[in-house]
């Protein structure tokens, strides 16, 4: 007779953000922003879930939410659905990749900014910026939650977003960034 479980444990060929260390992370991504926010990540996620069914809920919410560590050029060890979706990416070619490059060139100064004033201040509410998809299209982000991911011992060790208002921008012809002052498309890609 098998020894009797703990709980639910995912299956050998179960997908990566199902992986042990997923689910732990995602664990941390929720009583972090408990910690920094003093409110739920996503609502009904915390109450009463296995850390493997709040690891799912986390995955499928609309909510973007990504996470990366705390290493000295920073690598995204976490992105949901919403993420991926947004950043036209796989879970295999999102997760390991540098979170500079989520953002275009011209915008990594402003958002090494922000990153480093909510490692000061453990959280920030209500940062903006621009983002740019893996196809080069990019997108404008609002209203977004940052905040740092603590270890076992309370030490820094990475630091997570969180946002669901974001559109994309207008594309110039032949595809180059629009000018200065150009308007957002209406309602092409709105998530609020």
């Amino acid at each position: 007779m098998p020894p009797a479980e703990a709980g639910p444990i995912p299956a050998p060929d179960s997908p990566p953000w199902l992986s042990a260390a997923a689910v732990a992370t995602a664990g941390s991504l929720i009583r972090g922003h408990r910690l920094a926010f003093d409110r739920p990540l996503l609502a009904g996620v915390e109450s009463g879930r296995s850390p493997l069914q709040a690891a799912q809920e986390l995955f499928v919410a609309t909510t973007v939410v990504l996470a990366h560590d705390g290493s000295a050029d920073p690598r995204l060890i976490y992105a949901n659905r919403a993420a991926l979706l947004l950043w036209r990416r796989p879970w295999s070619a999102m997760v390991g990749l540098p979170s500079r490059l989520t953002a275009e060139p011209a915008e990594r100064q402003s958002r090494a900014l922000a990153l480093e004033q909510a490692r000061r201040c453990v959280a920030l509410e209500g940062y903006a910026g621009i983002r740019i998809d893996s196809d080069g299209r990019r997108f404008r982000i609002e209203k977004a939650r940052l905040w740092t991911l603590q270890d076992g011992d309370g030490q820094p060790c990475g630091q997570a977003a969180a946002f669901a208002t974001w559109w994309w921008l207008p594309q110039a012809p032949g595809g180059s960034p629009p000018a200065a002052g150009e308007r957002a498309e209406p309602g092409r890609g709105d998530r609020t």
